[in-house]
């Protein structure tokens, strides 16, 4: 029904326990989604996956150039080799070509030439002279109107890159809310960029956690809808741009701070270097081991 290897890989996504997440697998058949919302519901596991926040190795880098603004992430092994002249030179040269280029897809990027050699011999030759994997994974070309700004954020060298388009508000004040969505990682700009299925499958999730909380157990349907509809709020305000507290002034949103100084949101773009890409490999066999002696 489940091996070993689910047991870990299901222990990476949620943090829990060992023991709690064969329960989960047991209680689901094996299916590793459902044993991830299994685990929720139960209140063990965290809201946010674990695999989301183990970062690759890499650089986020961002330009502007007039009306149009590019941000690219490009990876590596290790962070030795993001810190190298060479790698650092070819993520700038990958950033000028898009800003010249109407390119939409990696594969269209890849195609871009770079002296010479298209971004992908180039990165072909690079990979063979440093000796390690080196990805262009992911870019977004923003254009903005003349009458909006750009607020563009690096943090950690590069680790994480921003860019928000604000209307209406200078650039002062866009750089301050690109230094927000950098360090609270909004998912969107409002409740209307927030995926659907992600609503509705962090509603079921809740609405579980109000029900098997003993408290809430002969309470009445009506009650628990109301109660899921609050704690989605909460939801809403984690990872909604416009709908968190303001870093620099906790008194207000980020929505009222930009309205507060003549402006609004338009959009937001946030690259996080190595998002969602699993890169440690614990000695899980090493691990069982330990907490089986342990528990003699």
């Amino acid at each position: 029904m489940y091996s070993v290897s689910d047991v870990k890989e299901l222990r990476e996504k949620t943090g829990a326990g060992m023991m709690d997440c064969k329960k989960a697998l047991e209680a689901t058949e094996g299916n590793m989604e459902k044993a991830i919302d299994w685990l929720r519901e139960k209140g063990i596991a965290k809201a946010e996956k674990k695999e989301s926040r183990i970062a690759a190795e890499g650089l986020c880098q961002i330009k502007v150039d007039g009306n149009d603004c590019v941000i690219v992430e490009v990876n590596s092994e290790t962070d030795f080799v993001a810190k190298n002249e060479e790698f650092t030179t070819f993520v700038d040269e990958i950033v000028d070509a898009l800003l010249k280029s109407d390119a939409k897809t990696i594969e269209e990027a890849q195609e871009l030439k770079i002296g010479k050699e298209t971004i992908q011999e180039k990165l072909v030759a690079l990979v063979a002279k440093i000796g390690e994997k080196i990805s262009f994974r992911r870019f977004e070309k923003i254009t903005k109107a003349d009458d909006e700004v750009f607020g563009t954020y690096k943090h950690m060298g590069g680790k994480i890159g921003t860019v928000v388009v604000l209307k209406g508000a200078n650039e002062e004040i866009a750089k301050d809310v690109a230094m927000q969505a950098a360090a609270m990682a909004p998912i969107a700009v409002n409740r209307d960029g927030v995926p659907a299925e992600m609503v509705e499958h962090e509603t079921s999730i809740i609405k579980e956690q109000i029900k098997n909380d003993e408290k809430n157990a002969k309470k009445p349907e009506d009650i628990i809808e109301k109660m899921a509809t609050g704690r989605l709020s909460k939801f809403f305000k984690e990872i909604c741009l416009e709908e968190q507290d303001f870093i620099k002034d906790s008194g207000v949103t980020v929505k009222n701070y930009v309205k507060n100084n003549g402006g609004e949101i338009v959009s937001m773009v946030r690259f996080a270097v190595g998002e969602g890409i699993e890169k440690r490999e614990e000695n899980f066999a090493e691990e069982v081991a330990a907490q089986m002696n342990a528990a003699k």
